[in-house]
């Protein structure tokens, strides 16, 4: 029976994808980042930004992402690991409203996509990439700084950088988005940031704060979390193919809002995210193994000008709690 075991882990090894990855480390941090590409990557969907997807990084014992979804395809929309980002524009690709069918479109970090004649957008939905635009990818031991240009896609054109480094206890994602085109580029971007802290299933060991405000849910949570002063709790263990939605409320309209927390109780695994750009929207997501919050930021670049944004995440180590003590309330805190 050992042999039969040892021999199926060796075909699933030999049977499992090859795509191109890169890694970054500082003395605290190990990164393995998977790195653009339109026919080995391993994220070819149309949703998601292609550049930055972390699939490890482990930082003080802990393993802060990773494979989340049961079923891998680089073609799903969703098939990918945090931290990533979407570019939406009144719920839709760049351009998607004014492009007729069989013209194109633009997904920022993707390219130009073809529009099929459709009546409504489909945001899961991975779409023909007509111009996969121009990647690069310049490596360091400490940093990754991605470039994706894109010219005239039916009046829109870019330049997007970013840059993912790791100083210390801390992985920052740096943005600047040029616009190269003849339209004004209207957007906003949100980090679907896709936290699988130590592969722990979501419940109530898992509790996320926001650091400068009460949230409150715009929507039912079903029984499986609530909202606790500035803590989202989780109520019960997930099962395999339950999730929890809603957008959130409660912030103001400066960037000391972009502050939250993430701590897994049992493990100890904690994250402090903060951004330098108020918050535009925010919506709440969690599924079976992993938790998260969902910042939006709004951006309107004009032809020829440029905007640069940053979001910081800091590992630490948490106090360990039992899922009994961890939900009753508790204020989550730092320890080092």
């Amino acid at each position: 029976m050992r042999s039969l075991i040892v021999s199926l882990i060796v075909l699933v090894q030999a049977a499992a994808p090859s795509f191109p990855t890169a890694e970054i480390a500082s003395p605290a941090i190990r990164a393995t980042l998977q790195l653009p590409d339109e026919k080995a990557g391993y994220y070819r969907g149309t949703r998601f930004d292609w550049s930055g997807s972390i699939l490890s990084l482990k930082w003080g014992g802990h393993e802060y992402f990773g494979q989340w979804f049961e079923k891998y395809d680089p073609k799903i929309h969703d098939a990918i690991t945090g931290p990533v980002e979407e570019f939406l524009t009144d719920d839709a690709g760049l351009g998607y409203a004014e492009a007729k069918p069989g013209e194109v479109f633009v997904r920022i970090g993707v390219g130009a996509i073809r529009k099929p004649d459709e009546p409504t957008y489909r945001r899961f939905e991975t779409y023909e990439v007509v111009d996969h635009g121009k990647w690069s990818a310049k490596t360091s031991p400490g940093r990754i700084e991605f470039t994706h240009e894109l010219q005239d896609a039916n009046g829109y054109g870019y330049v997007y950088r970013k840059t993912v480094r790791v100083s210390g206890d801390t992985l920052v994602l740096e943005h600047h988005l040029e616009n190269t085109g003849r339209k004004t580029i209207a957007t906003s971007v949100y980090d679907h940031n896709f936290f699988t802290l130590d592969g722990q299933t979501t419940g109530p060991d898992a509790a996320v704060t926001f650091t400068a405000f009460d949230p409150q849910a715009a929507r039912p949570l079903n029984g499986l979390a609530e909202t606790r002063g500035r803590d989202i709790r989780f109520l019960k263990t997930f099962e395999s193919k339950e999730t929890v939605f809603t957008e959130v409320t409660g912030f103001g309209a400066t960037p000391r809002d972009y502050d939250f927390r993430i701590e897994n109780r049992k493990t100890g695994a904690g994250v402090h995210v903060t951004g330098d750009q108020p918050l535009a929207k925010l919506l709440f997501w969690s599924a079976w193994k992993t938790v998260c919050p969902e910042p939006y930021i709004d951006l309107r670049i004009e032809p020829g000008k440029s905007f640069d944004w940053r979001i910081r995440y800091q590992f630490y180590q948490a106090s360990k709690v039992s899922a009994s003590a961890a939900a009753a309330p508790h204020f989550l805190t730092e320890t080092r």
